[in-house]
C-alpha cells in the first residue's frame, strides 16, 4: 500500500529535499507542501496523508499549534523535525504532548553527507507512523492536559494511596533500595483494564484480574515510539510515597532525556531525574535511563552508566536494563514494557521471566505502536496484558 505523505516546512530547499528522499521509495508518494501551520491544516483536510513531517518555528502558525488543531480536526500521524539542543528538546516534548508521533533530528549535514543513511531512517519511521493506532491518535491531544491535572485528581480516583506532604528528599541522604512502607490495601480499587484484540498465536489476555503484590526491589519501564506521553500517563498518577524504585528505558537522543526528565519531575509526585553514575534507587524515586548510553543496576542497587555500545541498534536498550535487573533483583522485579516499534525488551525480558520476575505488556488497542509489548506477547513472556489506563493502578496495587 502507498503511503501518503504531506510535507511542512518554511524552507523551500528542505520541503524539496524532504520530498526527494521520501519519493524515493516506491511506496510512498509525497501528495503536497506546505509553508506554515495554517497551510497544513488545510492540505491535511483537503488531501487527507497517511502521515505528515512537520516543523515546528513557522510564520503564521507554529508547528505545535497546527499538530493540536489537526488532531482535532483530523487525528493524522505527525513526524516532527527538531533541533539537537536542549530547547529543542523540549519544542519536541510539547509537540508530542500535542499529539505527534515522533521525532527526528532536522539536521542539514546528515542529509548532505549520509543520504542514505538519512533516507532509511525517515522512510521506516514514515512506514511505521503510517500503521500506528487511529484510535489513540483521536484521544493523543488530550494526554497531556489530564496528565497535568493528575496531581490534583488522582487522590480522588485512588483514595488509599493519596500522597504523602512529605517534601523532595535529596540522593544524598537517601539509602539505597530503603524499606518498602506500609500501605492500607483493604480500600484499595483496582482499574478494570480494557480486553485486547487476540491475534494468531497470542497465549495471552487483556487482563481485567489485579496483579499478585509482591515486594518488589524495582519497578522497570521500556517503552519507544509513544513512549512520552505514555510514561507521563502513567508516572503521574503514582503517589509520592510508591514504595518501589522505578527506572525507565525511552529510546531518546542523548539531548533530550534530560529535558524530558526534568518535564516528568515538574509534572509527577514522585521524583524524576535522568540517571546518572553512581545513583541509588530508591522509592519514591524514577530514573531515565541518558540518551546515547547504556543503564545497568549493579550488585549494591547502584545504577552503572556505560557508553552506548555501536553494536546495539538501540542506546539506551530496554534488553540492558532489564537483564541486568534480572542479574541482580532475581525474582524481585517487575517489568512493563509500552508502546513502541521494534523488539527491545523482549529478551531482557525473557531473562527477567527465567529469574522468576513478573512481566507486563501494554494491550494492542493503546498503544501508539503495538511491536514492543507484540514481542512480549507473542514470546509468551507477559504474565498480564493492561490497557495504559489501568497500568499505574495496577503498579499501585502490585507493590503495596
Amino acid at each position: 500500500m502507498t503511503v501518503k505523505v504531506l510535507v511542512v516546512d518554511d524552507s523551500g530547499f528542505f520541503r524539496r529535499r524532504l520530498t526527494e528522499i521520501l519519493s524515493s521509495d516506491g511506496n510512498i508518494e509525497v501528495v503536497g507542501t506546505a509553508a506554515n501551520g495554517q497551510e497544513a491544516i488545510e492540505q491535511t483536510l483537503a488531501l487527507r496523508p497517511d502521515v505528515i513531517t512537520m516543523d515546528y518555528e513557522m510564520p503564521v502558525m507554529d508547528g505545535i499549534t497546527a499538530v493540536k488543531q489537526i488532531m482535532q480536526r483530523s487525528p493524522t500521524p505527525v513526524l516532527m523535525f527538531s533541533s539537537l539542543t536542549h530547547e529543542g528538546a523540549r519544542v519536541t516534548l510539547d509537540a508530542l504532548d500535542a499529539g505527534a508521533l515522533d521525532y527526528l533530528p532536522k539536521n542539514f549535514e546528515d542529509i548532505s553527507r549520509n543520504p542514505q543513511k538519512v533516507r532509511q531512517m525517515l522512510c521506516d519511521k514514515v512506514h511505521v507512523l503510517a500503521k500506528s493506532n487511529r484510535r489513540v491518535l483521536a484521544r493523543s491531544s488530550v494526554l497531556a492536559s489530564a496528565a497535568t491535572l493528575a496531581k490534583t485528581s488522582t487522590a480522588a480516583s485512588i483514595p488509599a494511596v493519596q500522597p504523602s506532604a512529605r517534601p523532595r528528599t535529596t540522593l544524598s541522604s537517601t539509602p539505597a533500595v530503603a524499606p518498602t512502607p506500609t500501605v492500607a490495601r483493604t480500600t484499595r480499587t483496582a482499574p478494570i483494564a480494557r480486553p485486547l484484540l487476540q491475534n494468531a498465536g497470542d497465549t495471552v489476555l487483556a487482563s481485567t484480574v489485579s496483579p499478585p503484590r509482591k515486594a518488589y526491589r524495582l519497578v522497570a519501564i521500556g517503552t519507544s515510539t509513544g513512549g512520552p506521553v505514555a510514561l507521563q500517563k502513567v508516572l503521574t498518577q503514582l503517589p509520592a510515597d510508591f514504595p518501589a524504585p522505578i527506572v525507565m528505558i525511552q529510546h531518546m537522543p542523548a539531548t533530550f532525556t534530560k529535558a524530558f526528565a526534568e518535564r516528568l519531575n515538574k509534572l509527577c509526585r514522585i521524583d524524576v531525574k535522568e540517571a546518572e553514575e553512581g545513583d541509588m534507587l530508591r522509592p519514591g524515586l524514577a530514573l531515565l535511563a541518558p540518551g546515547g548510553k547504556q543503564m545497568m543496576i549493579d550488585a549494591r542497587g547502584f545504577v552503572r552508566i556505560l557508553p552506548g555500545d555501536e553494536r546495539l541498534n538501540y542506546k539506551p536498550s530496554v534488553d540492558v536494563t532489564f537483564g541486568s535487573a534480572a542479574k541482580v533483583f532475581n525474582d524481585k522485579v517487575l517489568a512493563v514494557v509500552l508502546t513502541g516499534m521494534g523488539s527491545d525488551g523482549r529478551e531482557g525480558a525473557r531473562m527477567l521471566k527465567q529469574a522468576g520476575s513478573q512481566v507486563w505488556a501494554q494491550d494492542e488497542a493503546s498503544c501508539v505502536i503495538y511491536g514492543m509489548p507484540m514481542a512480549v506477547v507473542k514470546a509468551g513472556l507477559a504474565d498480564f496484558v493492561y490497557s495504559l489506563d489501568s497500568v499505574s493502578g495496577f503498579l499501585i496495587e502490585a507493590c503495596s
